[in-house]
């Protein structure tokens, strides 16, 4: 199957830093150096990319498999979809620059892989864990090394959970928002107790 016609044209713009292409049930992938990667991902935008449609990363059963970062993206004007790809070998510090000057909606999205693979987005406004805690110190739950129950013992990671005190994370208005459910009418609380969200 032949490539889609942008990579050819990103071929000729980056030349070697395109390290492979393959189109795979239909989709085009190609990989890319990971110091040329937000360059290129700020020229396919330009070039009719506009639509970020996920981060993700790979990491392989095979240790001696690099780590990958991926980027789908959508070129709304044509339907035309194009995933770029990076490898990084997972022996080493996992870092790859931030696209959320490019793409607003990058930001959660690279949280995420910095939580559950570990990968640093450098330039990341906020780089921060988004699904485990801050405190959180078990690893990139992610991983192929990471075990099924986790590091610790399920009594360590409840007493680890339990110290966390999510308080801090809330703002005055959610806190007061908790503190008024003692406030509802018994029939209301038993309902809300019972996981019934319609009409409370």
């Amino acid at each position: 199957m032949s490539p889609a016609p942008d990579v050819p044209a990103l071929r000729a713009k980056f030349g070697t830093a395109v390290t492979r292409h393959a189109v795979i049930a239909g989709d085009d992938i190609v990989w890319i150096a990971a110091d040329r990667a937000r360059e290129a991902l700020a020229w396919l935008k330009a070039e009719g990319y506009g639509y970020l449609v996920d981060i993700t990363a790979v990491e392989y059963r095979d240790p001696e498999l690099p780590l990958e970062v991926v980027w789908m993206l959508r070129d709304l004007g044509t339907a035309r979809d194009l995933r770029v790809k990076v490898a990084l070998d997972p022996k080493a510090p996992l870092a790859v620059d931030s696209v959320v000057d490019l793409w607003r909606g990058a930001d959660w999205l690279e949280r995420e892989v910095y939580d559950m693979f570990g990968v640093t987005f450098r330039g990341h406004p906020d780089l921060r864990r988004l699904l485990m805690w801050e405190t959180y110190h078990e690893g990139h739950p992610l991983r192929k090394g990471f075990p099924l129950r986790g590091h610790f013992s399920r009594a360590e990671q409840t007493r680890q959970a339990l110290a966390a005190n999510p308080e801090a994370h809330y703002s005055m208005e959610e806190l007061s928002i908790a503190e008024a459910y003692d406030d509802l009418p018994q029939e209301m609380r038993e309902r809300l107790a019972r996981g019934e969200r319609g009409n409370v």
